[in-house]
C-alpha cells in the first residue's frame, strides 16, 4: 500500500501512527499542541522516535465531546499539515469524519482520511478518497453499545462502511479497517474486541490498533490518562501477536521498541547485536 511518498509493506513489521491532536480538550493531550510551531516540534520528535505516519486531528472525539464547526476544525489543522508536508518526508493523515475537513486536509497535502464513522455519518469523504486516490482507515463505531453478536456484528459493520467505499470508487487496496477500541463499546466488549483482533485482521485488509491510553486501561489497571504507557505497550504488542498492521499511539518512542522486541521474538532472531 502506497500512503504519500511510502510504501507499506504488510507482514514484514507493524507501523506506528504518531498521534498529534491540535485541539484544546482532547482526554490525554489537550491543549499541549495546540499551537501549529508546538504541533510541528512533536511531530519531529515523533518522526526522531521512529513514527511511520502522523495523525492530525483537529476536534477530540473523547466522551462527552462539544462537535466543533468545520470552518474551526480546519484553522486548527491545515496550518499543522501545511508545515509538516514543507518540513518533512512523512505521510500525514487527517483525522476528521467530515467531508468540508477532508477536503481542506487533503488540498494542504494530507495522505490519508482517518474516519472514526468509516464513512457512515458523511459519505462525501468516501467520494474525496475516490477522486484524490488516497489510502482511508474506516472505523468501526456505533451510537449504542448494544449487539446481537459482538465480533461478528462488528464485522457486519464495517461491511457496510466497505460498501460504501465501493458504491463510491475507493480502491480496495487503498482501505485500512479499524476495530474501533473505546468507541460504541463497553469496557468489556473493549477487551473482548482485543481478544478477537485475528477476526478483525482475517477480514482481508490491513488492520490499525488504537487503544492508546484508552480508558479500557485506565479502568483495568485503576490508572489516570499520564500513567497508561505500559497498558498501552500491552495492547500495540498484543495487536502484532494477533496480526494487526498499524498501530497509533501516542508514546511513539515506547511503542517502537516494544514492537522491535515483539518482532525480533516472532522471528526467532536478533536484529542487530548480542549480549
Amino acid at each position: 500500500m502506497k500512503i504519500g511518498n511510502r510504501e507499506f509493506e504488510f507482514g514484514k513489521k507493524v507501523y506506528v501512527m504518531g498521534i498529534l491532536n491540535v485541539t484544546p480538550d482532547s482526554f490525554s493531550d489537550g491543549g499541549q499542541f495546540f499551537q501549529a510551531e508546538q504541533a510541528v516540534r512533536q511531530a519531529q520528535q515523533m518522526i526522531a522516535d521512529g513514527a511511520d505516519l502522523i495523525d492530525i486531528g483537529g476536534e477530540s472525539t473523547r466522551p462527552g465531546h462539544t462537535q466543533i464547526s468545520d470552518e474551526e476544525e480546519i484553522e486548527r489543522v491545515v496550518p499543522v499539515i501545511r508545515l509538516i508536508k514543507e518540513r518533512f518526508e512523512i505521510p500525514v493523515s487527517i483525522d476528521t469524519y467530515k467531508g468540508n475537513v477532508a477536503r481542506a486536509a487533503l488540498e494542504a497535502g494530507a495522505d490519508l482520511l482517518n474516519d472514526i464513522w468509516g464513512f457512515l455519518y458523511d459519505e462525501d469523504m468516501a467520494v474525496l478518497a475516490s477522486e484524490h486516490d488516497v489510502a482511508v482507515c474506516l472505523m468501526h463505531n456505533r451510537e449504542a453499545a448494544v449487539y446481537d453478536e459482538l465480533v461478528p456484528d462488528v464485522i457486519k459493520d464495517l461491511e457496510k462502511c466497505l460498501a460504501i467505499a465501493e458504491k463510491h470508487g475507493v480502491k480496495r487496496e487503498k482501505i485500512i479497517l479499524d476495530p474501533g477500541i473505546g468507541f460504541g463499546k463497553t469496557y468489556e466488549q473493549n477487551l473482548e474486541i482485543m481478544n478477537h483482533l485475528e477476526q478483525i485482521c482475517g477480514m482481508g485488509y490491513p488492520v490499525l490498533l488504537g487503544a492508546s491510553r484508552k480508558s479500557m486501561i485506565g479502568l483495568t489497571l485503576d490508572l489516570p490518562v499520564t500513567e497508561r504507557e505500559e497498558g498501552t505497550i500491552a495492547t500495540s504488542v498484543i495487536g502484532a501477536m494477533k496480526g494487526c498492521d498499524f498501530v497509533r499511539v501516542h508514546n511513539v518512542r515506547a511503542n517502537v521498541r516494544a514492537l522491535k522486541m515483539t518482532e525480533a521474538i516472532r522471528k526467532g532472531g536478533i536484529c542487530d547485536g548480542q549480549d
